[in-house]
């Protein structure tokens, strides 16, 4: 599966001001929250109604597990793991610090392309040590349009862009995702970025999760996904870049546990 990376740059929306008023702040994207995995990259999120002393989760692909990948219609919940991220700091220079999993909280590559592990440490901890908060996962889908950055932990690089719009239905080798974050061709990421938050610049939380491009015009293959609308037709897009949304996540936790069983909950089960 495609590890997307290459960076751009910062995105930075810059204030103006008018004479006679003050500037508005600038909102920026930074890479607090984020962590580099040992092949992807990934984020600290907490879901809008946790605690600040409940477990931390860590967001990244499917496709990013140690293990391999989960087949199509595989859904992995809560295995026991020790897998290790490294947080990065808001500048993205360096590593704060080493962060634990205790269990890989859910994962799978159908319908979408998401993992979630719970750390050993609380978010209130995380931010105690090391002066990060989490970023939070948006609970709304994302418009079409809007503006977002891939902020990539593995590769320390922010590619800034739009959502370009939606695609019923990516396919990939095998597998096949649905309601797929399209990016305009400014996000040019490539391998390593598997996993990047993707972040709504207006709000600075997490409305996807970065995971595949098309970087040879082939069709529906491996690191070529295409696109299949709902007549069946398929489009081929080579060089543009994709991510899986992350707003559905929010009704299937709880306190940072699974909550499957929430009738509003739509990720796959096992």
């Amino acid at each position: 599966m495609t590890r997307r990376l290459l960076g751009t740059l910062f995105a930075m929306l810059t204030a103006s001001a008018l004479v006679g008023t003050a500037p508005a702040e600038a909102a920026t994207t930074t890479f607090a929250g984020t962590v580099a995995l040992s092949n992807c990259s990934g984020s600290v999120v907490k879901p809008p109604e946790a605690s600040l002393d409940d477990p931390a989760l860590v967001l990244s692909n499917g496709h990013c597990l140690q293990e391999g990948f989960p087949d199509p219609g595989e859904v992995i919940v809560d295995k026991p793991s020790s897998r290790t991220f490294s947080l990065l700091s808001k500048d993205g220079r360096s590593s704060l610090g080493t962060l634990k999993a205790k269990k890989l909280l859910y994962a799978t590559m159908t319908d979408t392309d998401v993992s979630l592990y719970q750390l050993n440490t609380s978010y209130a901890k995380i931010k105690s040590t090391y002066g990060i908060a989490p970023l939070t996962l948006s609970p709304t889908r994302p418009s079409a349009g809007i503006a977002m950055d891939v902020v990539s932990g593995y590769w320390k690089k922010i590619y800034s862009c739009n959502i370009d719009g939606f695609v019923h239905e990516l396919h990939e080798a095998d597998w096949v995702w649905k309601d797929s974050i399209r990016y305009t061709s400014a996000c040019k990421t490539i391998g390593g970025t598997s996993g990047s938050p993707i972040i709504e610049t207006s709000t600075g939380k997490v409305v996807g999760v970065n995971n595949t491009g098309n970087e040879s015009g082939q069709r529906c293959t491996m690191n070529n996904p295409c696109e299949v609308d709902a007549a069946g037709n398929v489009t081929v897009r080579q060089g543009i870049n994709y991510g899986e949304q992350t707003y559905q996540l929010t009704s299937c936790l709880s306190h940072s546990e699974l909550d499957l069983a929430n009738p509003n909950c739509r990720a796959p089960k096992p």
